[in-house]
């Protein structure tokens, strides 16, 4: 008895002890995050928490992966979380990714945050490699990723070199030319500069509906054999299901559309297609794996699903959704031309205070001019004042010595002389005396000429110097007044409207004008998008005809080489599958067959 009892305490103990909870990591495209789960959850309560966390409301385009023994799989809705065939040790971690692909991605993604995760994966699928693009192509998207993340080109910020630490380009891309990473960065910052007013859901946008085009966007390839035991490659995407040759994956050799098919089933590795049209014989293939075949059904339902709801009005919730999203982007459009008025207002701010500090500037130098001028005419008026008062001082001098020596020639005359040798003497002296006499009134009359002419310099420096007075003080009045505007000038920004949103802009009323002037906007982007796609092409096969002649042609991969040829013919991703599908179903699943 008391054994019966101690054993069924213990055994309460153990249960006790179990967890009732577990950790799990789950790893977005641009961040990591820690639950804590249940141990009863399904995968559905574990999405939804994660859906949630994330404000993702376009739920079916997503799912969480994990790989079991080298192969992918997805978490199932309805299942436990720790029924599948995961890692036990914590925290068990999962990839929140994109598991099905929009046909057109401008049209079906709804929400910023599901347009950003969808952005995120494909540029990473493509520097991988796991998407095959051309080398213009990537440079055209790089510059549209770069845009994304740096926002609007500034040649005084974004200067050279500040791409050296981004990954931007396929290391495919990189190897094919002889470019040193300065080229590369010179050709993406050429069209990053176009790029310019373009929001980051914009740019990301953009990226995406050129990366839809790409021959390998959103397809999921599985080896199989047909009956003959052919290897192949089936595709599974948004649009149906291809068949590929295994060293072509660009191009498919079969096509079969979501609307043709009505019926797919696996029994072990033999995979089952029904088409809609019941007179047509089914076909079969088989995988290599029983999990493959359930990831491939577990596609291809998904896919379906999505094609056919395509097809279909929007539901509630979509509608609702696309509602909102229109309000926003209409918000948003409205919020960045205040802004970029704003901007504007402010740069024409900027160069008006610029050009008045300059001329500030200039007036400076002037006025620095005109007082070192003023300052030489002072000078000169100076040295010319004492050397006129010198030149009188000797005029002086020189007169009363002529007035001396006449004196002397007269009482030299007066005196009697009694010799005649004394009065030869006499003679003589008075010439000579008279003689310097003459001199001495020319010297003197020269010196008075002199003066006279020194005291006409002087009277013009001193008009000089008061000219230059005059224009100084018109040069003072001018800088109090530059002064006095820029300093209003630059006083200009600060009146301006606050980039703050006030309480009265959160709330929106779209009345019909607001919605048909939105409309008249659209078809006016949808005219102007028209020509940049024809801009767009020009550009592209001008960069492919640049960097064509420093391409190293031993260096192509065998998708470079197929691409070129479908280039070539004019073939396209979705022209391809069109010629595919004008052929009958019957004469198709035949072709299948004898692949």
């Amino acid at each position: 008895m008391a054994g019966a009892i101690a054993s069924r305490m213990s055994f309460s103990s153990l249960k006790r002890k179990q967890p009732k909870t577990f950790t799990v990591r789950i790893v977005t495209m641009d961040a990591e995050m820690e639950f804590s789960c249940e141990v009863k959850w399904k995968g559905k309560d574990l999405f939804d928490l994660v859906c949630r966390t994330l404000g993702l409301r376009e739920t079916w385009f997503f799912g969480l992966q994990y790989t079991i023994k080298d192969t992918v799989a997805w978490l199932k809705m309805d299942k436990k979380v720790l029924d599948h065939d995961v890692p036990t040790e914590e925290p068990v971690t999962f990839h929140f990714l994109a598991k099905f692909y929009p046909e057109n991605a401008e049209e079906e993604l709804v929400q910023e945050i599901t347009q950003h995760l969808f952005f995120l994966q494909v540029k990473k699928q493509i520097l991988d490699e796991k998407i095959y693009c051309p080398p213009e192509a990537s440079v055209l998207l790089a510059s549209y990723a770069v845009q994304a993340k740096y926002g609007d080109y500034d040649p005084n910020v974004h200067k050279r070199g500040f791409l050296a630490q981004e990954e931007l380009l396929p290391k495919r891309v990189i190897n094919l030319y002889q470019m040193t990473p300065e080229m590369w960065e010179e050709r993406i910052t050429a069209w990053y500069a176009e790029h310019r007013g373009r929001a980051r859901d914009e740019a990301e946008m953009e990226y995406l509906k050129i990366a839809q085009d790409l021959e390998m966007y959103g397809v999921n390839y599985f080896a199989i054999r047909n009956k003959k035991g052919t290897e192949l490659l089936l595709g599974v995407d948004a649009l149906g299901l291809h068949i590929y040759d295994p060293d072509n994956r660009l191009t498919p050799k079969i096509s079969f559309p979501w609307n043709e098919i009505r019926n797919i089933s696996y029994s072990d590795k033999e995979f089952t297609i029904k088409p809609l049209d019941k007179k047509i014989d089914v076909f079969k293939f088989n995988s290599s794996k029983l999990r493959v075949n359930k990831l491939i059904l577990q596609l291809c339902i998904g896919n379906h699903d999505l094609f056919m709801r395509r097809r279909k009005a929007d539901s509630l919730e979509v509608q609702q959704m696309k509602a909102q999203a229109r309000e926003e982007k209409a918000r948003k459009q409205m919020e960045r031309q205040r802004l970029a008025r704003e901007k504007q207002m402010r740069e024409e701010a900027e160069r008006t205070r610029d050009e008045l500090e300059r001329r500030l500037m200039q007036l400076k130098e002037e006025a620095t001019m005109a007082n070192e001028a003023l300052m030489r005419s002072e000078e000169t008026a100076d040295l010319l004042a004492e050397k006129a008062q010198i030149t009188e001082e000797e005029a002086k001098l020189l007169a009363q010595k002529a007035a001396e020596a006449e004196q002397e020639m007269q009482r030299i005359k007066a005196t009697a002389i009694r010799t005649e040798e004394e009065k030869r003497l006499m003679e003589q002296k008075v010439l000579e005396a008279e003689m310097l006499a003459l001199k001495m009134a020319e010297e003197s009359e020269r010196r008075a000429k002199e003066a006279d002419q020194l005291k006409q310099d002087l009277q013009e420096a001193r008009e000089s110097e008061r000219r230059a007075k005059q224009k100084l003080l018109e040069i003072s009045s001018k800088s109090s007044y530059t002064q006095s505007v820029n300093s209003s000038t630059t006083a200009l920004p600060t009146d301006l409207p606050s980039f703050n949103l006030i309480s009265e802009s959160l709330s929106f009323d779209f009345k019909d004008t607001d919605m048909k002037r939105l409309s008249m906007e659209i078809e006016k982007e949808k005219v102007e998008y028209m020509e940049k796609s024809k801009h767009l092409q020009e550009q592209l096969n001008e960069l492919k005809t640049e960097i064509e002649a420093l391409k190293l042609k031993e260096r192509e991969t065998a998708l470079d080489i197929l691409h070129n040829e479908n280039a070539s013919r004019g073939n396209s991703k979705h022209n391809t599958i069109k010629k595919l599908t004008l052929q009958s179903t019957q004469s198709r699943v035949a072709f299948f067959e004898e692949l």
